[in-house]
């Protein structure tokens, strides 16, 4: 049985995490790259990207598409362009995802433990969909995305609150490079993960897994 009691902080990774939203999110990247006119070859070639860098700001995934797929300048306009067409398919698609089961059972066993979102999503449609989902008001400290990175985001919350012990729920290699950088424990949640070869990984690195938040009760 893992110690929840003891942490200050709980920090949670969005996508394949509290919601099962990784495979929506290839899709609403896919059609996004369709609909700027990208070919099916352009559109996997950011899917790719995307995956690669999971977890990672749509801001860096879309400079890259822009310059190093479409080969185009990095412009204001399109940039807006594409987080727009983005940010429609996302909420779109992620309106009817699956909720990972147990948050309320957990918020009671850690109740004295301050719970905060650090994804790569954007930060406003994050706010909107989880007050969509009536989930907002686990997450008493807050949820945060992008244009910030989880460095950014975990950085703040360092110098603003009693923030250590804290634990990070995590599915992407950049979750668990993000607890190793800042000392954070760290759990892999691998049921709705998108990361290739992730086994392996957490095998090498000893890292803890769980396949769903409910296996924690």
């Amino acid at each position: 049985m893992i110690e929840l009691e003891k942490y200050e902080t709980i920090i949670f990774d969005c996508d394949g995490v509290i919601l099962n939203s990784n495979f929506q999110k290839i899709e609403a990247y896919r059609n996004t790259a369709i609909s700027f006119g990208a070919s099916e070859q352009q559109a996997q070639a950011l899917v790719d990207h995307h995956v690669k860098l999971t977890g990672i700001s749509r801001n860096i995934k879309f400079k890259y598409f822009l310059s190093e797929i479409m080969h185009q300048e990095v412009s204001e306009e399109a940039m807006s362009e594409l987080l727009k067409v983005l940010n429609t398919q996302v909420l779109k698609l992620l309106n009817e995802c699956e909720i990972a089961k147990g948050l309320s059972k957990l918020r009671e066993r850690t109740k004295s433990s301050k719970w905060m979102v650090a994804s790569g999503g954007d930060e406003k449609e994050l706010n909107h969909l989880f007050k969509e989902k009536k989930i907002d008001h686990f997450f008493d400290e807050g949820i945060f995305g992008s244009p910030a990175s989880k460095h950014e985001i975990i950085e703040l919350k360092q110098k603003k609150i009693n923030f250590s012990p804290a634990l990070f729920l995590g599915d992407s290699l950049y979750d668990i490079q993000t607890a190793q950088k800042y000392n954070l424990d760290f759990i892999f949640v691998s049921g709705w993960t998108d990361l290739s070869g992730w086994e392996q990984i957490c095998a090498d690195d000893e890292i803890r897994t769980i396949e769903r938040i409910n296996d924690l009760i």
